[in-house]
């Protein structure tokens, strides 16, 4: 049993690498980067994906906010105009430095524009999918409605 469930573990660590990996296409990376990378995924992904279920809002620093995903583990600072956003990796650093558009998102209860960093972010979807909200309040809101 304790077999079936360190494979099932690695099989989720490498996932999770592979996706943040391919979502992102850099290919500047080094090898001892993408080693360190795994071994980082590792111990994050055991404390983060037991804490936080669809439903919970999760910290700024575990979302890539060019991809609106939750990464399971610390993504890379991006600071801009003296606010801090996370890409995880160099496009979406180029991204979030560059384009307006990566660093607003759309309330889904108001429709209105928010700044990502100052947003209450809520995990949508088991896949990773993350939702910016004005506020607590309009999350429930938007609960209740829907």
């Amino acid at each position: 049993m304790k077999t079936i469930k360190n494979k099932t573990k690695q099989l989720s660590i490498i996932a999770v690498l592979a996706i943040s990996l391919v979502a992102c296409n850099s290919k500047t990376e080094k090898k001892e980067v993408k080693e360190q990378a795994v071994a980082t995924t590792e111990v994050k992904v055991e404390d983060t994906q037991q804490n936080y279920q669809v439903g919970s809002q999760v910290p700024n620093e575990l979302v890539c906010m060019v991809n609106n995903a939750y990464m399971g583990m610390p993504q890379i600072a991006v600071p801009v105009n003296g606010k801090t956003y996370y890409g995880c990796c160099d496009m979406c650093v180029g991204k979030l430095n560059n384009e307006e558009t990566a660093r607003t998102a759309i309330d889904p209860y108001s429709n209105k524009p928010i700044d990502k960093t100052e947003a209450y972010i809520v995990l949508m979807k088991k896949e990773g999918q993350v939702a910016y909200f004005e506020s607590e309040e309009n999350y429930q809101n938007y609960k209740k409605k829907s």
